[in-house]
């Protein structure tokens, strides 16, 4: 039987790799060594030319923001713009709000 697989990310290379989940074991990137990050079982990377999807992604990375799979399909809502994020950000700090609650908003009220 197969095991499941989710995805792992290395920010500084721009790259994403498919490999059986483990919660106890700390990948390293085998480009640069530096730690991977989980992004869970629904990410699909942007391309590696990108710069502003990197960009917004190392930002809902670094808040703590996953892509993982709800009971009804995808993960949910993620900006995929920089002003998206920009937008999200100022809510979160004029409102109180947590920022990673604030990132996965549909609408900023």
């Amino acid at each position: 039987m197969a095991t499941a697989r989710t995805s792992y990310v290395c920010l500084a290379c721009r790259a994403s790799y498919k490999q059986p989940y483990d919660r106890t074991r700390q990948r390293s990137c085998p480009r640069c060594a530096e730690p991977l990050i989980h992004a869970g079982s629904a990410f699909a990377p942007p391309r590696r030319r990108d710069t502003a999807a990197w960009r917004t992604l190392t930002v809902l990375l670094n808040a703590g923001v996953g892509f993982h799979k709800s009971c009804c399909g995808g993960p949910g809502y993620r900006p995929r713009t920089l002003r998206e994020v920009h937008e999200r950000m100022t809510y979160a700090e004029r409102g109180g709000e947590p920022v990673a609650r604030s990132l996965v908003r549909y609408n900023v009220p």
